[in-house]
Formats: C-alpha cells, sequence, structure tokens
C-alpha cells in the first residue's frame, strides 16, 4: 500500500480562506517543495497535512490513516521542523533534540547519544551543552533540524528551514532532506528560496490559498 500523504479538496477558513479547495499528493521517498508568497496559505496547509489544524473541509490521510486525530497532536509517524524553531530556551541543544525521543519513549541515555549524532549531522555537534538562548538564528535553526530529523519519522514536514542559514549549510540541510527521502520518507519543505525548490524533486506552488503550479 502507498505511504503517501494525500490531501483532497482542503478548505481552511479563519475570519478568510486561507485554503480553498487544494488537492495534493505528497510522495513518500520524494522531496517535495512547497513554495508562494508569504500568506499564500503554505505554513497552513503544512499544519494540516501533519494534523496540527482539522481543515474546515477536505481530508488528510497517510495511507488511509486521517491526520487530524481531534486533539491537535501529531500522529507519531510526523515530525516538524518549525519556522519559529519551537526550541525550549531553558534547555541545552542536546536536550532540546533528545526530548523529541525521550516523549517516543526512547531511554534517556539512547536519546541523548541519537541527540548527538544528530546533531552532528547538521555540523553542530560542539554546541550540545550550549543552552538555546546563547544560540545564533542559524545555529537554532540546525537545531530545530537535528530535532525535526532524530526520530526517523514516516513524514517530514519542514517549514523554511534554510531562511537563516548560509549556501553552505543549505547545503547540508538539502543534503539531510534526501536522506530522509531516501529511506522512504515523505518530505515537505515549505520555502521562498528559489534555489531549495531547485533542489527538490517535486515542486507544488500556493498563491491565494490555492495551487497554482
Amino acid at each position: 500500500m502507498s505511504r503517501d500523504l494525500v490531501l483532497e479538496h482542503i478548505t481552511y477558513v479563519n475570519g478568510r480562506t486561507l485554503l480553498d479547495d487544494v488537492c495534493v499528493t505528497f510522495p513518500a521517498g520524494r522531496v517535495t517543495a512547497l513554495s508562494g508568497p508569504s500568506g499564500s496559505g503554505k505554513t497552513t496547509l503544512l499544519s494540516i497535512a501533519g494534523g496540527l489544524l482539522e481543515p474546515t473541509s477536505g481530508t488528510a490521510a497517510l495511507a488511509g490513516q486521517e491526520m487530524w486525530t481531534g486533539s491537535g497532536d501529531p500522529l507519531p509517524e510526523v515530525a516538524f521542523v518549525l519556522q519559529v524553531y519551537g526550541l525550549v530556551p531553558i534547555l541545552s541543544a542536546r536536550e532540546n533534540v533528545s526530548i523529541a525521543l525521550r516523549a517516543r519513549g526512547i531511554a534517556p541515555a539512547d536519546a541523548d547519544e541519537a541527540a548527538e549524532a544528530a546533531l552532528a549531522r547538521f555540523g553542530i555537534a560542539d554546541l550540545g551543552e550550549r543552552q538555546v538562548e546563547e544560540l545564533s538564528g542559524g545555529q537554532m535553526q540546525r537545531v530545530a533540524c537535528a530535532r525535526g530529523f532524530v526520530v526517523g519519522a514516516e513524514v517530514l514536514l519542514a517549514d523554511e528551514p534554510t531562511s537563516e542559514l548560509d549556501e553552505g549549510n543549505r547545503g547540508v540541510v538539502l543534503a539531510e532532506l534526501r536522506e530522509e527521502a531516501a529511506r522512504g520518507a515523505v518530505v515537505v519543505v515549505a520555502t521562498h528560496d528559489p534555489a531549495v525548490v531547485e533542489a527538490c524533486d517535486l515542486h507544488i506552488a500556493l498563491d491565494e490559498g490555492r495551487v497554482v503550479r
């Protein structure tokens, strides 16, 4: 059975219509770019795709399993890299990554070890002891990537994961996104960056809540 993430006739209204009858498939094993100007609905679509938001109408499902569980908590199969990082300021970089595994029932020592390896993937293994508030924007973004990637989720949804990064580190993140897709994950990247779009396998563009390509 296909493990694609399928969104059918998604409409989302919150004061105004943010998404208007969007039908898209995010295939497993591919990196899909989701582009569009600010306010086009990218973050809203990612939130619905990952089960954080309930659509006003339509369905989002992974191999037939509804993404919306009724609580706003994503399924265990889903991991996010959020534009606002979503990191806990009072924790260290390593603890912020480790906590994602501990929440899934991984033993603390194993979670810490995996967190170290995840930070190393993004070239920040030396920052594990640093508190988040001591990090630069680009460093925080890479910690957020490490936390999203560490769980080996079936669906990885990244909202502007390279916006604070220089070209070299952008390349690292793109390579790691490709690694996640290579193991069979659904990988979706919301981005404004044409270079990121170019590096992805597929491209879906939104404008004013509608798919325009």
